[in-house]
């Protein structure tokens, strides 16, 4: 299910799990290291994973039974964590409305297994609930870290939802459970928001500070920069776009930076230095998607849009990871218009400007409703996980253009650490023998 384009995509696909029924932009996430969860609007949770089956890694996809989820109830968000250290165990957050007949009513749940042993049992985790009934309809369900009053790290849940607010969700250690407190007391930058929030992302960065994204229903982006040993809000930026805001994601990106003395350009060895800045993704129901660049030097002034974004319907959702191993990080959209888009960071020549440039596409049957990249297999090379609107996709790397590359980085290691010596060049595969190799890897059964 190619389409043509610059270049060709680099993944194929594995398997596919097909759903009885629908899921939505919050109905996946990571629980621990290897295992996927992704929530049907007709009140199923089902756990993915890859076991080792009659001497083969073969993908499972289990329904887990979370205990208090009634059987008409509709699953708006799922999602997981493990605890900061030095705790330990898994914990899932799962909202749902349950329809009553006269009245809906919306619910959080949150499943956290505290007897020893048991901490990562999904099975046992399933069967230890926390109901909270609430007083709005909720949205997205996202975990983050807090820096504690004494110095370590918490991991907290943050719900946003219909009533134009973010609620914050945090453990009571010595009661075992989970409680709402007032978001200002370790959010300050998620008060007074202007509309519902769909999307919400927060990256801490060095120096003890953070950043802070929203994206809200009325196409309002609003950006903050915090101390975390107040907290205390440094700067804070708004955007106001003209449809509801889809995703909005924070991330670092390296660049090169040319030295002010064009005559010392040698003395470091050739390199110019490299520069880390951080950005900011939006993506939107109707708009093209932008980066907003070096946010902490110029807010939302700075940006670069994403071309080709605006043409497959509109982006439910986004990812920004390395997919090639070249340190820097490719931006993939997920679209209502089934196709899955991918863009890199284009260097700026001299006179010319920065652009995201549009690598290669790749079509699928239904619409794309959430990524994740995660090593499921456990051999060290992660997979794409893409849930669409009939099931979960997972894509691998070729392995044939992982093999070669690691060879050709081996070869370019060796001749670094030997001067002088010639290392032959891993030779290219010709076109027949790719293809040959492409082939027996898309029949052959999981690795």
């Amino acid at each position: 299910m190619l389409r043509e384009g610059k270049e060709a995509c680099p993944f194929v696909e594995d398997s596919f799990s097909r759903f009885l029924s629908q899921s939505n932009m919050y109905g996946l996430c990571q629980a621990g290291e290897q295992e996927l969860l992704a929530a049907t609007l007709k009140g199923k949770v089902v756990c993915f994973r890859y076991q080792d089956l009659q001497q083969k890694i073969r993908p499972v996809a289990k329904e887990v039974q979370f205990t208090y989820i009634p059987v008409d109830a509709e699953i708006v968000s799922i999602d997981a964590f493990n605890k900061s250290s030095p705790n330990r165990g898994l914990v899932v957050g799962i909202t749902f409305i349950k329809d009553s007949g006269d009245k809906a009513t919306p619910f959080l749940n949150i499943y956290c297994d505290y007897e020893p042993g048991s901490e990562f049992n999904l099975e046992s985790i399933a069967q230890s609930c926390l109901n909270l009934e609430l007083q709005f309809t909720p949205f997205q369900l996202y975990h983050t870290e807090v820096q504690c009053e004494n110095g370590c790290s918490e991991t907290v849940f943050l719900l946003s939802g219909h009533d134009q607010r973010i609620h914050l969700y945090k453990e009571n250690a010595s009661l075992h459970q989970f409680e709402e407190q007032p978001v200002e007391r370790l959010f300050p930058e998620l008060q007074e928001l202007p509309s519902n929030v769909l999307w919400l992302d927060v990256l801490s960065i060095p120096g003890g500070r953070r950043l802070s994204a929203f994206g809200c229903q009325n196409g309002c982006v609003g950006l903050a920069l915090v101390d975390q040993t107040g907290p205390e809000i440094v700067q804070s930026w708004r955007v106001q776009q003209d449809s509801p805001i889809s995703t909005v994601l924070l991330f670092p990106l390296h660049s090169q930076a040319e030295p002010a003395d064009p005559d010392r350009a040698g003395e470091t060895g050739g390199d110019d230095i490299e520069i880390v800045g951080y950005n900011l993704l939006v993506t939107s129901s109707i708009e093209m998607a932008v980066v907003y660049r070096d946010v902490q030097e110029y807010g939302v002034s700075c940006h670069a849009c994403l071309s080709e974004s605006d043409q497959c319907d509109a982006v439910l959702c986004a990812l920004v990871t390395d997919l090639d191993f070249d340190g820097q990080k490719e931006l993939l959209l997920g679209t209502y218009g089934q196709e899955l888009l991918c863009y890199k960071f284009q260097q700026p020549m001299r006179g010319t400007e920065e652009q995201f440039q549009l690598l290669w596409r790749r079509s699928f049957k239904s619409p794309l409703l959430s990524i994740i990249y995660l090593d499921l297999t456990g051999d060290g090379l992660r997979e794409l996980a893409i849930l669409t609107l009939k099931g979960l996709h997972i894509l691998q790397h070729s392995l044939t253009s992982t093999a070669d590359l690691v060879l050709q980085r081996l070869a370019d290691r060796g001749s670094k650490l030997a001067p002088g010596s010639e290392v032959q060049p891993i030779p290219e595969r010709n076109t027949e023998e790719r293809d040959a190799v492409t082939n027996e890897e898309q029949s052959a059964p999981s690795k």
